[in-house]
């Protein structure tokens, strides 16, 4: 099982989805907990364009970028908002 870690950017996208959409930021939060016992699930698609390489959930019109660190056994979310602003 890896260690879980949330990002302040991340946070804030969770707190603007928890206000906008609370079924959203349920979801979210949900799939965001469950990445810690597989960091990597079947829907999840690898972004090579980033360093260190990163993995991209889509959870409705949101969408989770995270980091998976294999030798410190810990996921990163690093952003959840909508597909429209999360790569920025």
């Amino acid at each position: 099982m890896y260690r879980l870690r949330v990002s302040p950017r991340c946070e804030r996208g969770l707190r603007a989805a928890r206000l906008s959409d609370p079924r959203s930021h349920r979801r979210l939060v949900d799939v965001i907990r469950g990445l810690a016992d597989d960091p990597r699930p079947d829907l999840a698609a690898k972004l090579t364009a980033f360093d260190p390489p990163a993995w991209r959930l889509r959870v409705g019109d949101h969408r989770v970028v995270y980091e998976v660190h294999d030798r410190e056994v810990v996921v990163l979310a690093v952003h959840a908002a909508p597909r429209s602003e999360v790569y920025r």
